[in-house]
């Protein structure tokens, strides 16, 4: 097995490379022009997956590099976007550059997936300069118990179903255990897909800690 292959979900890439664009008419796009608003200088994107954010990039970026594992969900992140664009094969937990590389980071709708969300943001956190910015834009773990117990007891079926996506990872915990401080954190509450319940997400930024 290559490093990649354990990151490969066809079936699920198929069905999402359906369901993004629905997605982005039922509020994923706002909140991606939110969460990516003001951005410069040189950007790393966490699991680019079909590219949806690309055309959200203000000019004032410079560059942005996205990781995306998946083969067929890499394959449709064409880089049509404002800004100069470079999608690569790399997994979150060993990302391929130089400490202190990259003005910006962002995770968008990425850390539900990652086998290990802390470690993920770790990384994240080496590769920004000292004075640079994470932006996410992420779905959590509900903040009302009930809400939240159903999301454990779906999770699982969830996560074989919707390649490894977990419903219940409380995430703004996770980036102040990697060494951020959350600046600036919305709640949003929406279903992205029709008939789906909707679902708590978070967007913001932070900076790494000291």
């Amino acid at each position: 097995m290559t490093d990649l292959e354990r990151f490969q979900h066809p079936r699920f890439a198929k069905m999402y490379e359906r369901i993004s664009a629905e997605a982005e008419r039922r509020g994923t796009a706002e909140h991606r022009a939110h969460t990516l608003a003001g951005l410069h200088g040189r950007v790393i994107e966490l699991g680019a997956g079909n590219g949806m954010n690309f055309t959200h990039y203000p000019p004032s970026v410079t560059e942005v590099v996205a990781v995306e594992p998946e083969d067929r969900l890499r394959a449709l992140a064409a880089a049509t976007a404002p800004v100069p664009v470079r999608v690569i094969a790399a997994h979150a937990d060993d990302l391929p550059f130089e400490d202190g590389s990259f003005d910006a980071a962002v995770a968008s709708l990425v850390l539900c997936s990652v086998p290990d969300p802390v470690g993920a943001l770790t990384e994240l956190r080496r590769v920004l300069s000292a004075d640079g910015e994470l932006r996410f834009f992420e779905h959590v773990r509900s903040t009302h118990p009930l809400r939240a117990l159903a999301q454990d007891v779906v999770t699982p079926l969830w996560s074989r179903l919707g390649g490894g996506c977990h419903l219940n990872r409380d995430l703004a915990a996770a980036i102040r255990a990697a060494g951020f401080t959350i600046e600036s954190l919305d709640r949003v509450t929406y279903a992205p897909i029709r008939f789906s319940p909707p679902q708590p997400h978070i967007l913001g930024h932070a900076r790494p800690t000291g």
